[in-house]
């Protein structure tokens, strides 16, 4: 990636890329791909709010999965409009609200605070939440408070559009590493721990007993590349031994029967020593489109799809004949009549 933008562009990238493990990713930008031109960060806060009796923290600081964060944005010059749209904004991220504070005076607590929701919060926690965020006059404040996913994603995306639409961003290439991947993520559906990425991701050296023990914490040598906002390329280093095969089969709820049913053939070639192997794929696509400055990645594409993921090149899909539906058994059922 250094010798592309390099020749195409003349532009150095660090040498080498920085490195931030995916919990910390989560916990600092909201994303597990965060842009880095953007300044902003988020605070964690759920444990500062545990005790309060203002309804909408400490019910999402009691959930198994909550957390309460701020957004700080400093010296903030937001009109009451422009919060309300942002309100609107993380709306489709699933929060339920966007609460916020106007800090006039960081040393009058909480007369120098203006906001809804000032009258709910006792003025010593005001004072650690202030303190914690590194508040100071003219800032405002927003707050994310629900299940841990959605306060990610509802400011994390905030944080990108406040940082790009208000001046929090600095132009150029920001390129990162993001690592320790969580090995599964819970599927509340189905009640079953799912692959994060896919079951044949190697654990890191030391969390094979997790496993069966705790997966929850179990990490894998699972790697995304990102540049300014975007996934760029990810993969993976693969498990190469068949007794740690076997444990993320169990740990995805997969039986003994059927894993030798769907994977016996890969079970078994492990068993004759496999090396350790890994890999990486890269979007080309994307990487293209940053590159050239493209407002859509269709751009750059040379024969995109349609919408209706029809080819104007190929004409795909093309009419099929019956001796072809009759090889494959399948056969196609008139469209009923208007």
């Amino acid at each position: 990636m250094r010798t592309v933008f390099q020749q195409a562009l003349g532009v150095a990238l660090p040498a080498p890329f920085p490195r931030m493990a995916y919990a910390e990713a989560l916990e600092r930008y909201g994303s597990d791909k965060p842009d880095l031109r953007v300044s902003l960060e988020l605070t964690e806060l759920t444990d500062l709010v545990r005790e309060v009796d203002f309804k909408v923290f400490r019910a999402a600081a009691d959930l198994p999965d909550g957390r309460v964060a701020a957004l700080r944005v400093p010296r903030a010059d937001l009109t009451r409009k422009e919060i309300d749209d942002y309100a609107q904004f993380v709306t489709i991220y699933g929060a339920k609200g966007l609460a916020y504070i106007k800090v006039n005076d960081v040393a009058r607590i909480p007369d120098g605070l203006q906001s809804p929701i000032v009258k709910f919060l006792p003025a010593d926690v005001l004072a650690r939440i202030l303190q914690r965020i590194g508040a100071e006059n003219g800032d405002v404040i927003f707050f994310g408070a629900d299940r841990r996913s959605v306060v990610n994603d509802a400011l994390g995306a905030l944080r990108t559009r406040i940082g790009h639409g208000k001046g929090y961003a600095t132009p150029g290439w920001r390129p990162l590493w993001v690592v320790d991947f969580p090995m599964f993520e819970w599927d509340a559906e189905n009640k079953r721990w799912g692959a994060m990425h896919h079951p044949f991701t190697s654990p890191k050296d030391g969390h094979e007993d997790l496993l069966t023990t705790d997966p929850a914490k179990a990490l894998a040598k699972g790697y995304d590349v990102v540049l300014n906002g975007w996934e760029i390329g990810g993969g993976s280093v693969r498990i190469h031994r068949a007794d740690v095969q076997e444990k993320v089969f169990r740990a995805l709820g997969i039986s003994a029967e059927e894993a030798r049913a769907k994977f016996g053939f890969l079970l078994d070639n492990l068993q004759y020593g496999a090396p350790p192997h890994g890999g990486i794929a890269f979007g080309l696509d994307r990487i293209v489109a940053m590159m050239a400055g493209a407002d859509s990645i269709r751009d750059v594409i040379a024969f995109p799809k349609t919408q209706r993921a029809q080819c104007l090149l190929t004409q795909a899909p093309s009419p099929v004949d019956e001796r072809q539906l009759r090889e494959l058994g399948l056969r196609l059922r008139e469209k009923p009549a208007a």
